[in-house]
């Protein structure tokens, strides 16, 4: 999915969503049509666990939801309720979402401690860095995600298995540049000039640019520059 793409399906996923929210009935569909639709996980029902009990004393609370893999606990509200404020608890005590969050936690395995945990009313994600629990959190806006998802990408960034991924990916990536540098350079007339060489390193730098710039979406339209390039070898042919 490029860049443009999912500003697209977020902006979508906001429409959506914009004025809906309902605790125990719309939290799980939420977050499973978010991890689907903007930040493409196939299987979300295996990616994210829901309703996860907690002992708490002598009551049972449940986790709304936990991410294993990237360590994200959430803690889901309605959307008339006020994520920064104290709600009323079935033994009468009044906890912000994030104060309910921790109480959860301190009942954890350390091994499932979250390294972040999102309070969410459906129109807001407070986002608190486990790191500092105690400092400000970072607010993302349902109606602003088509511009700010990225800030949300740690859902399902897994880290180490994602970097290892991406150097994969730019490894063979090189490898087919310098292998059409290769075939390139053998068409010039005078392949060893320093011209010739400078001349070839800006074309690939520019190409490998302009590949780029396809996939994220810049010029535009999908495709838009595999089709100049195919248009220009047809027009070359046929002048030759």
């Amino acid at each position: 999915m490029t860049d443009k793409e999912q500003s697209q399906k977020a902006k979508e996923f906001s429409k959506f969503w914009n004025n809906k929210g309902y605790e125990k009935g719309q939290s799980q569909q939420f977050w499973l049509q978010l991890l689907t639709e903007v930040y493409g996980v196939q299987n979300p029902s295996e990616f994210i666990e829901f309703e996860d009990q907690v002992h708490i004393d002598k009551n049972t609370g449940f986790i709304d939801g936990y991410i294993p893999s990237t360590k994200v606990l959430i803690e889901q509200k309605s959307i008339d309720k006020d994520l920064r404020k104290g709600i009323r608890q079935s033994d009468g005590s009044l906890l912000t979402p994030f104060q309910q969050a921790k109480k959860y936690i301190a009942e954890l395995p350390l091994s499932r401690h979250p390294k972040y945990v999102i309070t969410c009313n459906f129109k807001s994600f407070l986002i608190y860095n486990m790191e500092n629990p105690n400092g400000e959190p970072e607010e993302i806006l349902l109606e602003k995600l088509e511009k700010e998802y990225y800030r949300l990408q740690f859902l399902v960034d897994t880290g180490n298995e994602h970097l290892k991924r991406e150097m994969e990916i730019s490894i063979q990536a090189g490898e087919l540049v310098g292998k059409l540098y290769d075939e390139i350079l053998k068409l010039y007339i005078n392949p060893e000039k320093d011209e010739t060489l400078k001349s070839l390193n800006m074309f690939c730098v520019r190409l490998v640019f302009c590949l780029y710039a396809e996939d994220s979406g810049i010029f535009g339209r999908r495709l838009m520059f595999h089709d100049y390039w195919l248009i220009t070898n047809y027009i070359h042919h046929i002048w030759n």
